[in-house]
């Protein structure tokens, strides 16, 4: 039984006794909060385990302009904003994840698969990425907001 598992079975009697506007709120408040977490870790570049990602493949060198200073940005730069790394919250359930072209990017890092560099491209297999997981803090903090909750 993993720990995420223990916590439910632990929490489910007391949710039960929320109403399901209450357990909606408790949800959207642990969603954000995951959201957050999640941005940040990946801003670090860094997966739920804390190992760095595997850095991008090297590109050839081909046509470069003379004199300019080639830098490489941050992986995900764009996913994960609010506006692609959603929360989705209920009296039930909470997710967080991507929805849409978003989503199908997300997952090719996230297992490793194979995809097209661009439409009508080279295929090539991405290396694992991790984009998605809960860390020891993301746990803590699970627990932290339900004893808040509970506790208020």
């Amino acid at each position: 039984m993993s720990e995420l598992d223990a916590l439910e079975t632990w929490a489910a009697p007391l949710l039960a006794r929320l109403q399901p506007a209450q357990r909606t709120r408790l949800a959207r408040a642990i969603g954000t909060a995951l959201r957050r977490s999640q941005g940040q870790r990946i801003a670090r570049q860094r997966n739920p385990d804390g190992s760095p990602y595997a850095p991008r493949r090297t590109r050839a060198r081909v046509r470069d302009k003379a004199g300019r200073i080639r830098r490489t940005r941050a992986m995900f730069a764009g996913l994960r904003k609010a506006r692609y790394l959603i929360v989705r919250a209920g009296p039930d359930s909470v997710a967080v994840g991507f929805i849409g072209r978003t989503a199908r990017i997300a997952r090719v890092h996230q297992e490793g698969l194979v995809d097209a560099v661009a439409p009508g491209g080279p295929r090539v297999r991405y290396p694992r990425r991790v984009l998605l997981g809960f860390t020891d803090a993301d746990r803590d903090r699970i627990r932290h907001l339900l004893f808040e909750h509970l506790g208020a």
